[in-house]
């Protein structure tokens, strides 16, 4: 895995080294000691899958309070996803900033979501499947979002959504999330 630094503390675009010859190719997608040789400790509770019917379904930004932080390593398996990740750990060099990253099935690129970042994408392909490894078990009373449009952040969708479950359509701004 070549692991490449974000502009946001902690997170990481994962590359595979890909070995490959006439069969195709053959790539580790995830090693716990390689994770430890960039300082990230990571285990997985839960490993999710999202399918999305239809190009410009847009979920997010979700993300788990303490002690139930959630770490994420998440992929495109099948089409493509512009994945968002914002920093909303107030003790962070990084706090409130934001990066996007296109995952694809072509480019096998791998996102690393430290705990305490907001988390969201949205398809650009239709029939796009994600799957997510998650280091914490989803917890209901500690899941908390961010609204996809908050001014706070001014994140640069690369389209509109046309589909959003209205959970994330009902999420609240930021600024108010932190003053309750």
């Amino acid at each position: 895995m070549i692991f490449n630094e974000t502009e946001l503390n902690d997170a990481f675009v994962i590359d595979l080294k890909k070995l490959g010859d006439e069969r195709g190719f053959f790539a580790r997608a995830f090693c716990v000691n390689e994770f430890k040789e960039q300082g990230i400790e990571f285990s997985v509770a839960q490993a999710n899958v999202s399918y999305n019917r239809y190009k410009h379904t847009l979920r997010g930004m979700h993300y788990q309070e303490e002690p139930y932080g959630e770490a994420k390593l998440v992929r495109c398996t099948r089409g493509a996803i512009w994945d968002a990740i914002i920093d909303v750990r107030p003790d962070s060099s990084t706090y409130m900033q934001w990066i996007g990253v296109e995952l694809t099935e072509q480019n096998y690129r791998m996102l690393y979501i430290p705990e305490g970042f907001a988390h969201g994408f949205i398809t650009l392909e239709d029939e796009t499947e994600v799957t997510y490894q998650v280091s914490e078990f989803y917890t209901p009373g500690a899941e908390k979002g961010i609204r996809w449009d908050d001014q706070s952040f001014n994140i640069d969708w690369p389209a509109d959504p046309k589909i959003m479950s209205e959970k994330d359509k009902s999420w609240s701004d930021f600024k108010k999330i932190m003053r309750t």
